[in-house]
């Protein structure tokens, strides 16, 4: 019994080691595996690795050779793609005969279109607005840009001239902007306030706290003496690209457009210069870098540009930016009248303003003008206007126009239509001096 036990136990103990002689086995098979290979390498030769190969050619093989003992991969794979490499570079390699071909001379024309942006374009300004965005299910409010345009320097003292819709919140709010800022050509931002501004015009006046260094006016010219053809120059941000020049010609005069208030502006320049959104306010150029107007519309069926721009003519705003910068607005003679529709008039196969009252102190009350009004139960029209000056008074946009060329003070003949009712209309000149409406109270 005990032999047996002793014998028990001598196989438990042979077990036990079983474990750690496989492991050993396993461990001097691992250890001797390279060593064969490699002598099996040296037998067949070295070895060949598959590389891939150009679309244009078959996959070639590429020699390796090995070191005896351990493989040496980095090497290996080196070897592997050196050719690769060397047929890569060699694609590369521009051919010799490729040469960069010498610039020409700039024409006359694009040596002034450089020079002219070169000198001016410190002048144009970009002009950002904003307001406050009420979230209408949290009320949260949050400054929101409302829109954009361009402007130019007006003189050193920091006033800016742009459009007066420019500086409107929004076409559907026609409200002043909340907020405005000017950046400058330096890319310097300004904050802005509205001194004035002349809606029937679209011209507005912002004034900017910035160092005289940073302020170059452009130089003014004239808008009476402009040829149909002539070349034009635009400066301004389309679409809030800053500091875009386009060139043009002036492609007609004299137009005639309407105001954000439906009033017309007469005398407008017409230009094939592109002209887009971002460009309004923004001046329009001659050759001599000499500001000829303010680049205010287009018209284009799809709201972009598409060959006809129009610019309010420099001598329309000479006239009026420097009252708007003394006043704050336009002070124009006031005739101090009430107007019919024209419409009443051409029932009447009549041409001219009909007077429906006059207002106290004013200026039609002075001259002797008569309202309409009754007599003996009867309607008895007033006196029509059909000429002021001379100039032919159609409706009550010849009269504005009118009013608008002439200054408070100015002494004027007025032409009116009597008794038109009667049987011996009459016509009859009437003689008067301009007075603004805060002098007729």
């Amino acid at each position: 019994m005990y032999e047996s036990d002793r014998s028990n136990r001598s196989i438990s103990s042979g077990l036990a080691w079983l474990p750690w002689c496989l492991v050993g086995a396993a461990l001097f098979y691992i250890w001797q595996q390279p060593t064969t290979q490699n002598q099996n390498r040296e037998a067949t030769g070295p070895l060949l690795l598959r590389t891939a190969g150009t679309p244009t050619t078959a996959p070639r093989s590429v020699p390796i050779q090995w070191e005896s003992g351990t493989v040496d991969r980095r090497a290996a794979r080196h070897e592997m793609l050196k050719p690769q490499f060397e047929e890569t570079a060699a694609r590369r390699q521009y051919p010799s005969s490729r040469q960069i071909a010498p610039r020409r001379q700039l024409t006359p024309e694009e040596v002034s279109n450089i020079e002219s942006f070169r000198r001016h374009s410190s002048s144009v300004v970009f002009i950002k607005t904003a307001g406050v965005a009420i979230n209408p299910f949290t009320l949260d409010r949050r400054r929101v840009q409302t829109g954009s345009g361009s402007g130019f320097v007006w003189d050193r003292n920091g006033h800016i001239v742009t459009n007066f819709h420019v500086v409107l919140s929004s076409k559907s709010r026609p409200h002043i902007a909340e907020s405005l800022t000017v950046f400058l050509a330096d890319q310097s931002s300004w904050k802005a306030k509205v001194v004035g501004y002349a809606p029937d015009k679209d011209l507005a006046v912002l004034k900017i706290d910035a160092p005289t260094e940073l302020l170059t006016p452009l130089p003014l010219g004239t808008s009476s003496d402009l040829l149909v053809g002539q070349k034009v120059l635009a400066i301004g941000s389309p679409f809030g690209f800053d500091q875009t020049l386009t060139t043009g010609i002036i492609s007609g005069l004299e137009r005639v457009i309407e105001s954000v208030t439906q009033r017309e502006i007469d005398g407008v320049i017409q230009t094939d210069a592109a002209i887009n959104p971002g460009n309004s306010g923004g001046p329009l150029i001659d050759s001599s870098g000499r500001l000829i107007g303010v680049n205010t519309a287009i018209f284009s069926p799809s709201g972009a540009y598409a060959g006809i721009g129009f610019a309010i003519p420099v001598d329309t705003v000479s006239r009026y930016i420097p009252e708007l910068i003394e006043n704050g607005k336009v002070v124009r003679p006031w005739l101090g009248v009430s107007l019919a529709p024209a419409e009443l008039t051409r029932q009447h196969g009549i041409e001219g303003v009909l007077v429906i009252k006059t207002q106290p102190n004013g200026t039609a009350v002075q001259a002797g003008i008569r309202p309409t009004r009754y007599e003996d139960e009867q309607i008895v029209l007033g006196d029509i206007i059909v000429a002021m000056n001379g100039d032919k008074i159609s409706d009550s946009d010849d009269l504005l126009d009118f009013l608008d060329k002439h200054e408070v003070g100015d002494r004027v003949t007025i032409t009116v239509l009597r008794d038109i009712t009667t049987d011996s209309p009459r016509q009859v000149q009437l003689q008067a001096v301009l007075k603004s409406q805060s002098e007729a109270g």
